[in-house]
């Protein structure tokens, strides 16, 4: 079927964390919401033909989880990245952000310290602080707005970490790692001993012809050091039915693991997640195939229109993510001044560059994953805002 991704939903009585929170977190309800990582499409016919059925049946009690569910992702890695996944070594969690909060619970102690590479995904910082850990920062390099790693950095602060926290591909600057790369900091981490997460949410969204790899597929002598975190909640826009899957490569560590959450009696889908999870990867490749055409076409957009009209702000094109790193830097604003420019004098409801890096200044986060038409709005209002400085 023809999938319209132009169409506008109202998401007023949707109960929206996007949409609901604007007023707690900008200073205005008005804001148009290009935040949180959700997106502003239906997610796929077969998910809701799927969803409408387990509603009609009315009866909603303790779920089990049938072999069809771990197989139907496996599939999916399978068809997608080429990736034949053990099902006994793969743990369901409500989430890839609670998996890896608890993996600086279960597999650190106090005194460790956690790797993580910035500009990146904040929660990485609250996830690691949150347990009394401290964060080892080891910052990208950015030269005319290409970001890479500094390997001789990553290599001294690995020899100080315990854990490492891999975003792959990588939330804000959309960077789907090469092979040699991903390599190269996997042998680093472990020729020092530090455990590698591999946060893998976004490896579905991939643009430009890219490939990604699953780190866990580098080598066997790498995904032995491996912890694998994917999911459906971000491919298909259902983060709030809360279901991941955390891919182990031995017994031991996916035991300590799942003791970890039986012990918070933790262990079940809901109702609607399980059947939701199920058809988004039996039945969701014609979907996913054209949302990322109308999403490479808002990239697209994006730059042109900053091009032409706003060249002060320089978007990067993402090949994976929906989200645009913004480079705002000539504006000369400071990043509370930013902040406030973009929320009261644009209207804009954007992510704060330096929750992704601390030291950082001038940068925003876009989320590109809404109506064309609310993009050209966005974009309108920002020029307008600019041009009225």
């Amino acid at each position: 079927m023809k999938y319209n991704f132009d169409e506008v939903i109202d998401r007023s009585k949707n109960r929206s964390a996007k949409y609901d929170e604007r007023a707690k977190k900008f200073g205005s309800g008005e804001v148009i919401p290009l935040w949180i990582a959700d997106m502003d499409f239906k997610t796929a016919q077969p998910v809701m033909d799927a969803l409408k059925a387990k509603a009609e049946e009315g009866i909603f009690g303790y779920t089990s989880r049938p072999d069809s569910y771990y197989e139907a992702l496996c599939g999916w890695k399978k068809r997608h990245n080429g990736w034949d996944i053990d099902k006994s070594m793969i743990s369901f969690n409500l989430g890839v952000v609670p998996a890896l909060s608890s993996m600086v619970h279960v597999f650190t102690k106090p005194e460790d310290k956690v790797l993580i590479q910035t500009p990146v995904y904040s929660e990485f910082y609250d996830v690691t602080e949150s347990w009394g850990r401290e964060v080892i920062e080891s910052p990208m390099v950015e030269r005319d707005g290409v970001w890479s790693v500094d390997f001789e950095d990553f290599e001294k602060k690995a020899a100080e970490a315990k854990l490492f926290f891999l975003c792959s591909p990588h939330n804000p600057l959309g960077i789907v790692w090469k092979r040699e790369e991903l390599e190269r900091m996997c042998e680093i981490c472990i020729a020092h001993d530090v455990l590698i997460v591999s946060d893998e949410i976004h490896s579905d969204l991939i643009f430009h012809g890219k490939k990604h790899i699953p780190t866990a597929m580098l080598s066997p002598e790498i995904a032995a050091h491996v912890i694998t975190c994917v999911s459906g909640t971000k491919t298909f826009n259902l983060a709030g039915l809360q279901a991941s899957a955390t891919i182990f490569p031995n017994r031991e560590l996916k035991d300590r693991f799942d003791k970890f959450w039986f012990n918070l009696d933790i262990h079940r889908n809901n109702s609607f997640s399980s059947v939701a999870m199920e058809a988004a990867f039996n039945e969701g490749d014609e979907w996913l195939e054209q949302l990322l055409e109308y999403i490479s076409g808002n990239f697209d957009f994006i730059e042109r229109y900053c091009r032409e009209n706003i060249p002060q702000i320089k978007p990067n094109v993402p090949d994976a993510t929906y989200l645009v790193w913004l480079d705002c830097r000539e504006l000369g604003m400071e990043n509370e001044e930013l902040k406030t420019f973009m929320a009261q004098k644009a209207g804009l409801g954007l992510n704060e560059g330096w929750s992704f890096g601390r030291s950082l200044s001038g940068y925003m986060r876009l989320n590109a994953a809404c109506p064309r038409s609310v993009l050209k709005t966005a974009l309108e209002q920002l020029k307008a805002a600019l041009d009225a400085r």
